[in-house]
């Protein structure tokens, strides 16, 4: 442990990391809605439904690899007060070999996974062949999405957010013009929208190569010219820590879709209201995200440097600003709940069922903000094996809930997903004094 003074600790440091975060998720969330928009000027049902499903694949599949992401905050901001810039960018180019060679293998692996992932998605006749259209193109664009991960994630460690942030509005931007020119004005149709989000997705990679070699490029070219090793031993830290958030990612993902599954079963009203409830959790989480980005940055700065005072401080302080933002959400939902959850509805009954959903709409962001924090410190400290025992306790946990609760029809389903949350989080609360222990003193 650090016995020195801990350096003074800048509070205002999480909302200059926190903000920009918030802002680039959701704009990186509407991005989908953009396809949508301009999808529905062609006029064709299939169409729509074609790009609905193919969002839904990649974002399915690009999520379970935001792993590489997440890794690369963590290490780069360890790296930073543990052995200076050069080690920074040595987690950079490992996450781009290994980022690069995923690509390579998702490429390969194209002519089989792409028919499974359309079949897994239920997509038939017209809108089958209409999503393969656009998925065949928009898949080509691995290379660049995985590169993509790396680079963001080494911009955030560097705690570079206001970067990051224009990085992903002109992403976005330019995804959207490429889709009104495409699609509308050549009339390519759903082709000029996988076309959009292929250019858009490598003019993304060659602006944040261009960004980060003017901050970094000293330090690359010395990483490189001293031989940045990429032996299985030298790798096998990295490699480690995003199996291990690859596999978190992935049991997250199947409870989330539990919660679809036994919807369905509920009948087409109450798996319409779910999935409004379920969207507005997106918000809630893109928003609350922002703190686990200053918790993998801060926290992880800490843990490179042995901080234990910093560290538990920086734990301390998020966890309160985020119960703050956690606390507006759930009070807006409280009194606006209801005419929010009518504006997305399709029909009175569905409107009706959402309606009674409003006690677990608020309960959400309070019952899932700490989770959300100790993910960002579970990552900066790379105690990526713990935060995956505590995401499979309390999705075994919630597997229980979910048959205990079954009578109770939808409220239970929504009673276990709030379980679900305060469960993963208490587990990571649980973990937290040995491992503090071990790591830092």
């Amino acid at each position: 442990m650090n016995t020195a003074a801990s350096p003074a600790i800048d509070t205002r440091l999480i909302w200059a990391i926190a903000l920009p975060a918030m802002v680039t998720n959701v704009a990186t969330a509407l991005i989908g809605v953009g396809d949508m928009w301009i999808v529905g000027r062609l006029g064709d049902a299939s169409t729509q439904g074609a790009v609905d499903v193919g969002a839904k694949l990649f974002a399915a599949l690009f999520t379970v690899m935001n792993f590489l992401k997440t890794g690369t905050t963590g290490m780069v901001a360890q790296a930073g007060t543990r052995s200076g810039a050069q080690a920074q960018a040595e987690v950079l180019i490992k996450g781009l070999v290994v980022g690069l060679s995923i690509a390579a293998l998702l490429l390969l692996a194209k002519p089989v996974l792409l028919p499974l992932l359309l079949d897994a998605l239920g997509a038939e006749a017209q809108v089958r062949s209409a999503a393969l259209v656009y998925a065949d193109i928009r898949y080509w664009s691995a290379p660049a999405v995985m590169a993509n991960f790396a680079l963001v994630g080494f911009l955030v460690g560097r705690r570079r957010m206001r970067e990051v942030l224009a990085i992903e509005v002109f992403y976005n931007l330019l995804n959207v013009a490429l889709g009104l020119w495409l699609a509308l004005a050549l009339d390519w149709g759903i082709a000029g929208i996988g076309w959009s989000s292929f250019i858009a997705e490598f003019a993304k990679l060659a602006v944040a190569g261009v960004v980060i070699w003017r901050i970094a490029g000293s330090d690359i070219r010395a990483a490189l010219h001293t031989g940045t090793s990429m032996s299985l031993a030298t790798l096998r830290p990295f490699l480690s820590v995003n199996r291990d958030l690859f596999l978190r990612t992935v049991v997250l993902i199947v409870a989330i879709a539990a919660l679809t599954r036994l919807g369905a079963e509920r009948g087409p009203v109450a798996l319409a209201a779910n999935g409004i409830v379920y969207q507005l959790f997106v918000l809630s989480a893109l928003l609350l995200d922002g703190f686990e980005n200053a918790a993998q940055v801060l926290n992880g700065e800490r843990a490179g440097d042995k901080d234990r005072a910093g560290f538990t401080h920086y734990i301390r302080a998020i966890l309160w600003r985020c119960l703050g933002v956690a606390a507006v959400l759930a009070l807006l939902f409280a009194f606006f709940g209801g005419p929010i959850t009518d504006s997305f509805a399709a029909t009175a009954a569905v409107a009706a069922e959402a309606r009674t959903l409003w006690p677990w709409l608020v309960a959400i962001p309070l019952a899932g903000f700490a989770g959300f924090v100790l993910d960002g410190v579970f990552v900066g400290a790379s105690w990526t094996r713990a935060l995956l025992l505590a995401m499979a306790g309390a999705a075994a946990g919630y597997g229980v809930m979910l048959w205990l609760t079954w009578p109770l029809g939808n409220h239970g389903l929504w009673a276990s997903f709030v379980g679900f949350l305060l469960l993963r989080a208490a587990m990571q609360a649980a973990l937290m004094p040995r491992l503090l222990r071990r790591e830092l003193g």
